[in-house]
């Protein structure tokens, strides 16, 4: 049936034009919140330390227990993977446009929430917060099958992987908007309410008014989606859904001739009702024959990536610290400690992960998705190799800029790299009745290996030395041994990238295979099973 819709054919082939820069920011507007959210809970964290757990008779600032910053960084991951499978089979059976206002508006309140989190104690106060950012991670989760698939049916094959790229891109202005954002507001309270270092006065280093400055930053998240709700609203359901889904050709013709401002001839009634025979599911032996090792090869590279990607992300400021790119907390008040992280983090955004995101945006469609997701894990594995195997060097005074650059260039070579490519690849392979829900399982995939990252980096990059590890931690194997370890995961990503196919200039549907579900009626099962493992091959 597919080969022989002319709307599927007219959207490969259709020039570029301003609706898809249209769908691009509609879509990446939401990814740009995504990243946001996620990340600039990362720049409040030591500030939440030493507000609600500030112990007076302690030489160092107060600091998030070990199980409430697990959480506290943790929660919105598993909201997030929940979100991942469930908005995922959702798109699949309600449609894409009808489940993608609801992700929107799950997140701007949720962020608005989050801001807003309260208690009579700590602990009250850090458990509203981590039930708000759960849900906030739920809605997040939608966002990432959603705005893959509908950019993938929206694109011509020619550009396709760059339109998805763009849209994933957008991550990384939402995470250098959360530390210039962070900046702002640390520096306008810290000129406004100045303060001693801790070391001069452990009460008056956190003023009271420090309080609002971690709720604006998690609130400003909401400002960006819900600029966005109205005309994520008014786009319309993808013509691949809709026809090959919903078998609806004629409103798919209808919705792709005014979107794309162009004629397109009608269906023909015998072309529409052709090849609606029953159609294999997810849990059939045929989806396991077709697409098992594309869903393996999917879901663990992105496990292992996001491991290793979360892990650098959220403990930036840890990584910092041990090589004292960062002064030691004892010297500064709060709100110099939220700006001194903040600007750290913005630098490296600015310098290793933009540009990244945007080299696999111009490259993607000349390079392809393999090379570029084989040649990321392995220079992600190198960087993290040069900066463990001499560690001890990077940590002596006058080395310490020559860490931070390399560790830039991981960020860059996971963005220019696995990390744009798991995006855009779980949105081209799959059959479009089981686009949203695979992505959604490949994405979850990798925000459970953001949870592995996130909790037990940070359990692992704490001190051999029992009596240099932050307060309430075990001893862990050490920065040095932990890149080791997240070196291993680039080499396991690596690896099976082999089991992902190259997508550039492929039609969704012959990628898919849903050209192999055209046989004629009376076609024997023998004669099908060999047309369609040639076609594949």
């Amino acid at each position: 049936m597919a080969r022989e819709l002319k709307v599927l054919g007219a959207l490969d082939a259709a020039k570029t034009q301003w609706y898809h820069f249209t769908a691009i920011v509609i879509a990446g507007m939401g990814f740009f919140t995504d990243a946001y959210d996620l990340f600039s809970i990362s720049l409040v964290t030591k500030l939440l330390g030493r507000i609600y757990y500030f112990d007076p008779s302690s030489a160092t600032p107060g600091s998030l227990p070990p199980n409430v910053s697990a959480a506290v960084n943790g929660v919105a991951f598993c909201g997030t993977l929940t979100g991942q499978l469930f908005f995922g089979w959702l798109g699949d059976k309600m449609g894409r446009k009808k489940v993608y206002g609801m992700t929107l508006m799950i997140m701007v309140l949720c962020c608005v929430a989050s801001g807003l989190s309260f208690g009579s104690s700590a602990n009250g106060v850090m458990a509203t917060l981590c039930f708000f950012r759960f849900w906030l991670g739920f809605g997040i989760g939608g966002d990432y099958p959603l705005s893959a698939t509908i950019m993938s049916e929206y694109a011509n094959k020619r550009t396709r992987g760059a339109f998805i790229a763009a849209v994933f891109a957008m991550q990384g202005f939402g995470n250098l908007t959360g530390g210039i954002v962070a900046i702002i507001v640390s520096s306008a309270f810290k000129e406004q309410f100045d303060a001693p270092a801790y070391k001069d006065d452990r009460t008056g280093s956190t003023v009271p008014q420090a309080d609002y400055a971690w709720r604006i930053v998690l609130m400003f998240g909401a400002v960006p989606a819900l600029l966005t709700y109205y005309w994520r609203m008014k786009m319309p359901e993808t013509a691949r859904y809709t026809a090959l889904v919903a078998k609806n050709t004629k409103q798919a013709t209808s919705d792709m001739a005014r979107v794309l401002n162009m004629e397109l001839a009608a269906e023909e009634p015998e072309q529409a009702e052709h090849g609606r025979r029953e159609q294999f599911g997810l849990f059939s032996r045929e989806f396991a024959r077709r697409h098992g090792r594309h869903l393996l090869g999917t879901t663990v590279c992105w496990f292992v990536l996001d491991i290793a990607f979360y892990s650098q992300n959220l403990f930036q400021k840890d990584i910092y610290t041990a090589v004292e790119w960062l002064p030691r907390a004892d010297s500064m008040n709060a709100l110099q400690e939220m700006f001194k992280i903040s600007r750290a983090q913005t630098l490296v955004a600015l310098c290793g992960t933009i540009p990244g995101y945007w080299f696999t945006v111009f490259l993607i469609d000349v390079v392809g998705r393999f090379a570029i997701q084989l040649g990321g894990f392995f220079f992600m594995t190198a960087f993290m190799l040069g900066l463990a195997v001499p560690y001890h060097h990077w940590t002596t005074p006058g080395n310490h800029v020559g860490f931070v650059v390399m560790f830039s260039f991981t960020f860059f070579f996971a963005n220019f790299g696995p990390n744009s490519t798991t995006f855009i690849v779980p949105a081209e392979i799959f059959p479009a009745r089981l686009r949203s829900t695979c992505h959604g399982i490949s994405a979850a995939a990798g925000k459970a290996g953001a949870i592995v990252g996130s909790f037990g980096f940070l359990y692992a990059a704490q001190s051999t030395d029992p009596a240099r590890t932050d307060a309430g931690y075990p001893p862990g194997i050490g920065v040095r041994n932990s890149l080791f370890v997240l070196a291993g995961c680039n080499v396991v990503g690596f690896l099976f990238t082999f089991l992902v196919p190259e997508s550039k200039g492929k039609s969704l549907e012959e990628l898919s295979g849903e050209h192999d579900e055209e046989d004629e009626p009376g076609t024997s099962n023998n004669n099908s099973n060999h047309k369609r493992t040639s076609r594949i091959q």
